[in-house]
């Protein structure tokens, strides 16, 4: 088997970084408007994502994860119900918002974001 190498991701300037943190931190949004952890987002990567491969990289990845993190608190809320999906619920919020300061810091680093239990609608 012959591995292919990996070519190094060409290097971002600030002005990208900047725009790939505010599109992770703009899911923030979702605390205080409804759905607005997507639209957030959605609205920094439907801007700037035709400008620039990482901005559009950092995009999908912030999308796929807000659209799968309102899918699983969806779920978790319809379990409150069965009392089970409350404590899943606070465990999943405290979990998101982890993972949107990690992913931000990393965008200012310059480094993929690497989402958690994210699905991949968006390639």
């Amino acid at each position: 088997m012959t591995d292919t190498p990996v070519s190094p991701l060409p290097a971002s300037t600030t002005d990208e970084r900047t725009w790939s943190l505010l599109l992770h931190i703009s899911a923030l949004a979702g605390m205080v408007f409804p759905l607005g952890n997507v639209i957030g987002p959605f609205m920094f990567w439907l801007i700037k994502k035709p400008e620039s491969e990482l901005i559009d990289r950092h995009g999908k990845a912030a999308l796929n994860f807000q659209i799968s993190s309102t899918i699983y608190m969806i779920g978790m809320g319809l379990l409150v119900i069965v009392l089970i999906g409350l404590p899943l619920l606070i465990g999943y919020v405290v979990f998101w918002f982890i993972m949107v300061i990690v992913a931000t810091i990393r965008a200012a680093d310059d480094k993929d974001p690497n989402y958690l239990l994210s699905i991949p609608f968006l390639k």
